[in-house]
């Protein structure tokens, strides 16, 4: 490759980073004065390449909008980073559309690679081993998540074709306050100004109500139970300080099952929340009135939980190795006994 063509390609790099760069700073990166980086940027648009002129003091040139997309040059660094980026999402189920997406995306990108860096970038793929099973969870069609990402993003009612997880099916408007990726699969929250239907399941596999149902529900849906996403005209207001990925947890947290559990557990939010995670319970963060809103104070705090089963919660409260009270229910009391009575009996064998 001769060296104007590298400084070519280099300047389109360079512009491929993203905002304005000025012929100043161009000049100095490339070596050479301003007059060739102008002949440079006319050989780029000869190549259909978008590149806009930006006048006014701050000017200088930028990639535009076009029908063609530019060549894509990654370093050596950032080519690694998209690779692991698909190994890593496909293993998580959060590579969406079909797999063989990733798997293409990623062949594409290994065949421009030059020799040298395709071959390293190869022995980090036989190299990486991971410690979870890879995602098994149904993947949302792409399109969908494109269209219930517009709607997010600028605050569009859209109608989505859904089935439940008993199979009944229903047309209904969203208003879609944020996407969330939650164990391998995928959620959309928000506003539901139809009836609402049930409550999402523990492991993940319904939907999640925040209301009684009825109009103006709040909802989350698994993607990949839309068959269909359209956008509608008009527009809606998110509630401030709306957090999609928390909201997504607490509807897991609240869910309709057949106990209600609460606690008062002495110790910090992150020593609780290593074993009570908030897709679990959920933790009165800020303790008494006493210990004002100071996560990293030990103080009682009071947790809440909904669960199916109770055997599974002695053992998880047993491994905190912190204080706790059982307010609710009995039964939970006997079983808390009962693990500590095996344990001493286990402790005295010899």
């Amino acid at each position: 490759m001769s060296r104007p063509t590298g400084r070519v390609l280099t300047l389109l790099e360079l512009l491929q980073s993203g905002g304005v760069r000025s012929v100043a700073e161009l000049a100095d990166r490339l070596g050479v004065d301003g007059r060739t980086v102008r002949r440079y940027v006319g050989q780029l648009l000869e190549l259909d390449v978008p590149v806009e002129t930006v006048r006014g003091r701050y000017g200088g040139y930028r990639i535009g909008p076009g029908y063609r997309l530019p060549p894509l040059m990654l370093s050596d660094d950032e080519a690694l980073a998209v690779l692991l980026g698909l190994a890593a999402g496909r293993r998580a189920g959060l590579v969406t559309a079909a797999d063989t997406a990733g798997w293409t995306a990623a062949a594409k990108i290994r065949r421009v690679l030059p020799g040298r860096l395709a071959r390293r970038l190869d022995t980090v793929a036989e190299s990486l081993d991971f410690t979870t099973p890879p995602g098994a969870s149904a993947e949302p069609d792409a399109e969908v998540l494109l269209t219930l990402a517009d709607a997010v993003r600028h605050r569009r009612p859209v109608t989505i074709r859904y089935t439940d997880r008993a199979g009944a099916r229903s047309e209904r408007v969203l208003h879609a306050y944020g996407i969330v990726a939650h164990e391998g699969r995928w959620y959309v929250t928000g506003r539901d100004p139809g009836i609402g239907h049930e409550g999402i399941g523990q492991d993940g596999t319904g939907e999640a109500g925040t209301g009684e149902a009825g109009t103006g529900a709040d909802r989350t849906f698994r993607l990949d139970r839309i068959a269909g996403a359209r956008l509608l005209s008009g527009s809606f207001e998110v509630p401030a300080g709306l957090d999609p990925a928390r909201r997504v947890l607490a509807g897991f947290a609240t869910a309709a099952y057949r106990h209600e559990v609460t606690l008062r557990i002495h110790g910090t939010v992150g020593q609780i929340r290593a074993r009570l995670p908030a897709a679990v319970a959920i933790l009165d963060e800020a303790g008494p009135p006493a210990a004002g809103a100071d996560p990293a104070a030990e103080v009682w705090r009071r947790v809440d939980l909904r669960v199916e089963e109770l055997e599974w919660l002695p053992a998880v409260l047993a491994s905190l190795d912190r204080p706790f009270v059982i307010e609710r229910p009995d039964e939970l009391r006997d079983l808390v006994s009962a693990l500590a009575d095996r344990l001493r009996d286990c402790a005295r064998q010899v």
